[in-house]
């Protein structure tokens, strides 16, 4: 096998290489932020709530799940319990930020009438050039007749119309995976923004994924290229303001430290987590 790539790292690559490197082959430490952690709060909590019978499944059984689901978090990752001081009102306001951002939800659908086929799906598939596409679907939907709709939730707001083709990239992703491993081109991809009560919904068809494929191809033979040459430049762009290395950061004044004598190859698992988004691409 030569390598594997998700959507983040595919974005990564795409808005700064130097980020890629970063995050897959440094595997540079980032802090937790309030808004990456709120996304990941919120998808877990829409992930359990479709344990619960169609009829709980209401707002407020909804609204009494986020502090459990603040409180599990912080069980696998203490950390996360650093972002805010100690006995300040910091955590309240970002707790009542979560249940704000969870009540949108049900403006959105009626979880009592779905019944999800799969929730937090982890998908994979091996490309002839034996390049491995992985990524976790939060919500996979099949309608009677077969018919598949994948479902991506999304914390922070829907993108400007020009913008809508790099947040459809994720999810055309994930159809080409789910096609190749199922042989079925899902009929619905389905972005739900719960920062503004917007949905974003495209019909693919064997053409778009085809094309995906071929951009991610593109991809990692870029990632190569840049591995082989111990090159990876920094690309100045909106998402600078969240990253967390900028003092490395060349393009801000920094050094990147020494390129690993062994580095941890892109072909390892990366995590691959709701909340691992930048604020702007929350989910």
């Amino acid at each position: 096998m030569l390598g594997a790539l998700s959507p983040s790292r595919v974005g990564d690559f795409l808005n700064c290489p130097l980020l890629y490197r970063f995050r897959s082959i440094d595997r540079l430490p980032e802090p937790a932020s309030p808004a990456a952690v709120r996304g990941t709060v919120v998808h877990r909590v829409l992930e359990q709530l479709f344990d619960l019978p169609a009829g709980d499944r209401t707002p407020e059984q909804a609204d009494r799940m986020i502090v459990p689901a603040w409180e599990g978090l912080q069980e696998i990752e203490p950390a996360v319990v650093a972002m805010f001081p100690q006995d300040g009102p910091e955590i309240a306001e970002w707790l009542a930020s979560c249940h704000d951002t969870l009540a949108k939800y049900f403006d959105l659908e009626d979880p009592t009438r779905l019944e999800p086929a799969e929730r937090e799906l982890y998908v994979e598939t091996l490309t002839d050039a034996r390049l491995l596409l992985r990524g976790v679907i939060d919500r996979v939907d099949v309608a009677p007749d077969g018919a598949i709709r994948v479902v991506d939730y999304k914390t922070g707001p829907s993108p400007d119309e020009m913008f809508e083709g790099k947040a459809l990239f994720q999810l055309k992703f994930y159809a080409l995976v789910l096609w190749r491993m199922r042989g079925v081109v899902p009929k619905m991809l389905q972005l739900v923004y719960l920062g503004n009560s917007e949905v974003l919904r495209y019909e693919p068809d064997e053409s778009d994924l085809l094309a995906t494929e071929r951009k991610v191809l593109a991809v990692w033979d870029a990632v190569r290229a840049a591995t082989e040459r111990r090159a990876f430049e920094a690309r100045k762009g909106a998402g600078c303001r969240w990253c967390a290395h900028q003092a490395l950061c060349p393009a801000y004044g920094g050094t990147p430290p020494p390129y690993p004598v062994q580095p941890m190859q892109p072909v390892q698992p990366e995590p691959i987590s709701p909340g691992a988004a930048s604020p702007a691409a929350s989910g």
